[in-house]
């Protein structure tokens, strides 16, 4: 009996383990195939003069850089910015001055991305550093809030038993509370960096590169391959920033939770 019991929950941890693996794998996969198909398509056309100057590798590989630096900055400013920010705002005891911060963060959210890029292209000034704001202030309050909504989550019997055990409101903050929030912070990373790369398509409008480059040249130009070959690159590295913030979630997740 006991040995039977012994097999079941090996096959069970088993497949477990399959099952993680191939939720892991998946997406990388998923790119590889769709980029890997979007090439072998692009091989069997006849491309005009306009199409290899935009089709080339070099060509790619820049704008690719220009929107993995883009995104990768304005994603360290968030997390840099946003959790201080959260932690600080859910120390304040005033559900008033909670709604007022939340509903700010609001604002540069609902305000449509193109329209947050050209308003502050018009006040301020072209470039990568005004496209950088613009995300910055687009993805600020999914990390805010999902900073405050771990923190709010974490038991208060934890915290009143930690405080009796000694430890200062910074202990506690440290090694009880932002562990414990941690999933949740974790997820409004991710979708704060997710939010970073489709927003930065539209720094192309205010010069500031980027696979949005391709994308409105495809248009403009009425160049379909071009076109297709910027949203699927777009997709893709969504997919995979995606993929990889969900392996560090799992990661640091403490255990238990």
């Amino acid at each position: 009996m006991t040995a039977a019991l012994d097999w079941s929950t090996t096959r069970v941890s088993a497949g477990k383990r399959v099952g993680t693996v191939a939720r892991r794998s998946a997406a990388p996969v998923v790119v590889v195939v769709l980029v890997g198909l979007l090439f072998l398509w692009l091989s069997t056309l006849h491309l005009d003069s306009i199409e290899q100057r935009t089709l080339n590798p070099e060509y790619i590989s820049a704008r690719i850089r220009e929107h993995l630096v883009l995104t990768i900055v304005a994603s360290a400013l968030v997390a840099l910015l946003a959790i201080p920010a959260g932690i600080a705002v859910h120390r304040v005891r005033s559900r008033w001055f909670r709604g007022v911060v939340l509903g700010l963060g609001n604002i540069g959210q609902a305000t449509p991305a193109v329209g947050v890029v050209i308003l502050l292209a018009i006040v301020w000034q072209t470039g990568f550093v005004t496209a950088l704001v613009a995300l910055v202030a687009y993805s600020f309050l999914p990390v805010l809030r999902n900073t405050l909504i771990g923190l709010e989550q974490v038991s208060g019997d934890a915290k009143e038993a930690a405080r009796g055990m000694g430890m200062t409101p910074g202990q506690v903050l440290r090694q009880i509370e932002l562990p414990l929030a941690s999933p949740t912070i974790l997820a409004g990373l991710r979708t704060s960096l997710v939010f970073c790369v489709g927003v930065a398509t539209v720094a192309t409008f205010i010069n500031a590169g980027g696979l949005g480059d391709m994308i409105v040249n495809g248009l403009k130009l009425q160049r379909f391959p071009v076109l297709l070959t910027g949203a699927v690159l777009v997709a893709a590295i969504a997919i995979l920033i995606d993929w990889l913030a969900g392996l560090v979630e799992d990661l640091v997740r403490p255990r238990g939770i």
